[in-house]
């Protein structure tokens, strides 16, 4: 029914980042943005944890490449996140185990993000001697600036309910397929391209000034969207007292299985 499932699947190295991994999500969030019958993506992950972060012997084998190739290589991981923050339709993002590191920058990325709550966060990057730095302006902008830099400098771990808190995760819930499938059927109850127009109006206003261009370019949009056919068809479909044709159910037939939200302790960016 137009809904991407994204998953990461590296379960033997806690689901942990490396050029391959990255390369692989780059690719694939380029062809869903421009995939025709798209309407939602739900980013999630096999295993017992979200996300390790960076996989530690990656990151070690960086030490012998010039500073042309690190720089090279850190701007792939942040194509990455930029991908995510603008990817075209509503974006979910499901959180068990432990999310650390780099795991974070993809949860801030996504327009909601729902975690088990036995769900761990960490920003540990001080721990290695590295910072959060390609992520950064994702988390700085969803838990602000004051937290960030207590988190950041700490690299305390973050239990589900103080993420929620911290507005780096919206909603916990024991059961996170039955979560994803309500969040998704308010998706599919709405138009598909009123949805993506309301996201890009997020992140044309976040820390703009509304100034004249502002003002300008909200105004076309809502002008633009009224004779559109979406917005002729939301319209006449309210007046008409019927659901307008983009409306889609989610019957529990086409429920996916979620993995069982175990976890296990872990100490931060993982490499076995």
């Amino acid at each position: 029914m137009g809904v991407a499932f994204l998953t990461l699947n590296r379960t033997d190295k806690h689901n942990a980042f490396d050029d391959h991994l990255i390369a692989e999500l780059i690719k694939q969030l380029a062809l869903l943005s421009t995939h025709p019958e798209i309407r939602a993506l739900v980013l999630q992950a096999n295993g017992k944890h979200f996300s390790a972060g960076a996989d530690l012997n990656w990151m070690r084998s960086m030490a012998a490449k010039t500073p042309e190739e690190n720089q090279a290589d850190a701007e792939q991981l942040s194509l990455l996140m930029h991908q995510l923050d603008n990817f075209p339709h509503p974006s979910l993002c499901l959180v068990q185990g432990a999310a650390y590191g780099g795991a974070l920058g993809l949860i801030c990325c996504c327009d909601m993000a729902i975690a088990h709550p036995q769900a761990s966060f960490c920003l540990s990057e001080v721990k290695l001697g590295l910072i959060p730095a390609t992520i950064g302006p994702y988390v700085l902008r969803a838990m602000g600036n004051r937290q960030a830099r207590r988190y950041m400098l700490t690299a305390e771990i973050i239990n589900a309910h103080t993420a929620q808190n911290l507005m780096l995760i919206h909603q916990l819930s024991d059961d996170l397929t039955q979560a994803r499938q309500t969040w998704l059927q308010h998706i599919l109850a709405n138009s598909p391209s009123a949805v993506s127009a309301a996201k890009s109006l997020c992140l044309n206003c976040d820390n703009h000034p509304i100034d004249d261009n502002l003002r300008h370019i909200t105004s076309e949009t809502i002008a633009t969207l009224r004779v559109s056919p979406e917005g002729q068809e939301g319209l006449n479909a309210f007046f008409e007292k019927r659901r307008p044709h983009w409306y889609r159910h989610i019957s529990p037939a086409s429920q996916q299985q979620s993995q069982s939200p175990q976890q296990e302790k872990i100490t931060g960016d993982e490499d076995d």
